[in-house]
């Protein structure tokens, strides 16, 4: 008896063992730069001659999850990401690594908020019927990306001839986002790059529920202080930049010229990725199970205080300079927005004026081109973001008339030469580095 109970303790301890492996995060290599996890993103364009990807030679390589092109709005192009989704998906796979797929989207042209709902809801059918084909999402699988990066809704021969605004360009992304969440029961990411971010969708705490896989080129993530999202001065203002100016991101497209062969690509070039994260955050995306962070949020309409730090005002030869200062009630500068003078009268010149940001909250205005006169306006700050509120400062300069010039002597005119000289030769032009800039990993 005392035999079968050892002997029962021990099945009993190995059943616990594999229950907590079962349950317990798979331990994911964080290889990439910046001691991340690493992966990348593929599509047709990574199979030139119908080439086949060396999946195994991308793992020892150091790559740990994969994004594959699995849709898109044009049928030509939907048939070229369902071609490669398929074998690339079970070939990732079975190469260790996790997986995942992006849909391609193209917008509306309509402003019918009622056919861009409709149009949204389509789309995302079109990709809750791909996962189903897939069988839905496996134990390997990261959640569907939304690719949104065009706003353009009809296009000519020039290039785009109208655009999507802000407020519908929001309507569609929430209303796909919500969809393929609902059908799912996983939240699908939201892929883009900052200033699309910022300038043509309005921000918006309902995407702020979703995952964020950014693109933001020319920054090393080898240097664990660099951040996506940033600019020489301030940072993008959308749905998931924080307050204190980071993003909310999770996964960072850095770079789109990663050494193709290397990771076992055929061609030259290659889009990596690293996610923002240890092992515990990355598997709480594959089961599905990743919040925002809401504390973090970027405000709406801050209130601002602006002031004048300095200002001269002489002829008009001379241009008239406003210091300015704008900071946010913890007296710390704004990062969004931007400065203007308005004269107090449409009867009053605004001459040309020219905005200069020297850092966050500090801008130097200089007007020059105005008439003789007494002026009398406000400075005013707007963001166009809506992070901060609207502020202005009274402002009074007169500008007075240039003093008369002295007479000056008339040159002696120049004796002419005998010969015309040869016109050097145009150097040839230099090609151009479409990867210049950008980390080469």
């Amino acid at each position: 008896m005392k035999r079968i109970g050892v002997i029962l303790g021990v099945v009993l301890a190995m059943i616990a063992n594999l229950a907590s492996a079962a349950t317990s995060p798979a331990k994911i290599d964080a290889l990439g730069p910046g001691t991340r996890i690493h992966g990348m993103d593929i599509s047709y364009y990574q199979h030139p001659g119908n080439a086949p990807i060396n999946f195994k030679k991308m793992y020892a390589a150091g790559i740990r999850f994969v994004i594959i092109k699995g849709g898109d709005t044009v049928d030509a192009y939907d048939a070229q990401a369902v071609k490669y989704m398929l074998p690339d998906r079970l070939a990732a796979q079975a190469a260790s690594m996790y997986t995942s797929f992006y849909y391609y989207a193209y917008l509306p042209n309509s402003t019918v908020q009622k056919t861009i709902v409709s149009d949204a809801k389509a789309q995302a059918q079109k990709v809750i019927w791909r996962i189903a084909s897939l069988g839905g999402y496996g134990r390997r699988d990261l959640p569907v990306a939304l690719d949104l990066e065009n706003n353009c809704v009809q296009f000519n021969a020039s290039g785009c001839a109208h655009y999507a605004s802000t407020a519908n360009v929001t309507l569609w992304a929430q209303t796909w986002l919500d969809t393929v969440a609902a059908a799912t029961g996983r939240k699908p990411f939201m892929y883009s790059y900052p200033q699309f971010l910022e300038n043509a969708m309005a921000r918006s705490a309902g995407l702020r529920q979703y995952p964020l896989w950014l693109a933001h080129y020319s920054i090393d993530p080898a240097l664990t202080a660099n951040q996506p999202n940033a600019k020489s001065v301030g940072c993008y203002a959308d749905s998931w930049t924080n307050n204190d100016c980071s993003a909310q991101w999770q996964i960072w497209q850095y770079t789109s010229c990663g050494i193709a062969g290397k990771y076992g690509v055929p061609g030259t070039r290659v889009d990596l990725n690293v996610f923002n994260g240890n092992n515990s955050a990355f598997m709480q995306l594959v089961r599905g199970l990743w919040q925002p962070d809401q504390s973090q949020m970027l405000p709406i309409n801050e209130p601002t205080a602006i002031s004048i730090t300095a200002q001269s005002a002489r002829t008009v030869k001379d241009p008239v300079l406003f210091y300015v200062s704008v900071v946010r009630p913890n007296l710390t500068p704004v990062v969004t927005g931007t400065v203007a003078f308005v004269p107090a009268s449409s009867m009053m010149s605004v001459g040309k004026q020219s905005i200069t940001r020297n850092s966050s909250g500090s801008w130097l205005v200089s007007i020059t081109n105005l008439p003789v006169g007494n002026y009398v306006g406000t400075i005013n700050f707007t963001d166009p973001t809506t992070t901060e509120a609207p502020a202005q400062v009274a402002v009074v300069f007169t500008v007075s008339p240039a003093p008369t010039p002295s007479p000056i002597a008339t040159p002696t005119k120049p004796s002419t030469p005998s010969a015309t000289p040869a016109p050097s030769p145009k150097p040839k032009p230099t090609p151009v580095d479409s990867c210049a800039g950008q980390i080469r990993n």
